[in-house]
């Protein structure tokens, strides 16, 4: 062996196929389909280390995804383990098992309390229970697997700048959040109503991904090439957004900065986060009431969250801050024990797009 490898814990193929839970046989299969390249000992013999631990442990989520081993050949060629990416995806699905698991048990509960009076359970209940006790149907559908996809590397192709005037202009998505894309200086530049532009660069002639946050952009087009809506692809998310009145849209804007400007508080703004706060403290967010990105981090969230509040206790008072430079109401949340800062933002449709919050001291 050489210097490094006597220094590295290595493996044999036994030794990993049994640490892991896999076979040897496995260990073999995953080796042609050029998912893992072992090392050789001077004797030929394969060992692994912590690169094909951390590569295992990504087929591993990747399979639990309902990916076969030739898909998942094509998704992890050309690029190594990121194992901070490979931890979130395995988070991710065993979250969303979890979830499942947490309405199956509910369903369970309530067709129980149904039967104790007397009543028969309908064939509607029934179909309910098989669909959410069914914890193996996870798909490439998934919330997890599409924010892995999103994550992946992306390389830049060159495209003519001119071709931009096709994508300028206003997009709304179905729950009232409003998008512009602009040019200039030769970049081609998005933004949700509310935040700051940000370059996005083209992976083909009509995708686009941005660089500084896991974030792609597919424009979708009429035979003459003029976008007419686009996909925001974002957290595990897919949102569709069509072309809109753009001098609208800058009248929202508009009326954001005059917000921030006076400090200018939503109205009822009060009573609708005092709703958040107890929906949240019962472990029941509406989540109907939110865009769908927001909702699928709300329903990440919930159980920190829930537990948060209960350390907390009762609210005791709200105070408006003022508006956030992206256009969020922000609120000081006095509890029984513990304060904290929220901050929420509603689209012109009324539905909550943003949502944090934070303790302070």
């Amino acid at each position: 062996m050489d210097g490094r490898m006597q220094d590295e814990v290595l493996l044999t193929a036994q030794e990993c196929a049994g640490r892991i839970g896999l076979s040897v046989r496995a260990l073999r299969l995953y080796e042609q389909y050029g998912l893992i390249s072992p090392r050789r000992t001077s004797k030929q013999w394969r060992v692994y280390g912590s690169n094909e631990i951390a590569r295992l442990n990504e087929i591993s989520a990747l399979k639990t995804l309902g990916f076969s081993l030739r898909d998942i050949s094509k998704l992890l060629r050309g690029h190594s383990t990121d194992v901070v990416q490979m931890l979130a995806l395995q988070k991710d699905a065993l979250t969303d098992t979890r979830s499942r698991a947490e309405r199956g048990l509910r369903v369970i509960e309530s067709l129980l309390s149904k039967i104790r009076t007397g009543a028969a359970a309908s064939i509607e209940d029934l179909l309910k229970l098989a669909k959410e006790t069914n914890l193996a149907d996870l798909s490439k559908d998934t919330a997890a697997w599409r924010r892995y996809e999103q994550m992946r590397p992306r390389a830049e192709v060159a495209m003519d700048a001119a071709l931009y005037e096709n994508y300028v202009g206003a997009y709304e998505f179905a729950d009232g959040t409003l998008a512009v894309v602009s040019q200039g200086d030769g970049q081609l530049l998005y933004r949700i109503v509310g935040q700051s532009d940000l370059e996005i660069f083209p992976e083909t002639d009509s995708e686009f991904f941005m660089k500084v946050l896991p974030v792609q952009i597919k424009f979708v087009r009429d035979p003459d090439g003029k976008a007419h809506s686009l996909m925001h692809h974002q957290n595990g998310s897919e949102d569709r957004a069509v072309r809109t009145d753009l001098e609208y849209v800058r009248s929202v804007e508009d009326e954001v900065q005059r917000r921030i400007r006076e400090k200018k508080p939503r109205s009822e703004g009060d009573r609708v986060l005092r709703r958040m706060i107890e929906e949240h403290a019962r472990g029941e967010p509406n989540l109907d009431e939110m865009s769908h990105p927001l909702a699928i981090l709300v329903e990440e969230d919930k159980p920190f969250v829930k537990s948060t509040l209960e350390k907390a206790g009762a609210l005791k008072a709200l105070t408006f801050k003022g508006v956030s430079c992206d256009g969020l109401d922000v609120y000081d949340a006095e509890f029984e024990h513990m304060k904290m800062e929220w901050g929420f933002a509603l689209t012109h449709r009324g539905k909550i797009s943003h949502l944090y919050l934070r303790t302070t001291l």
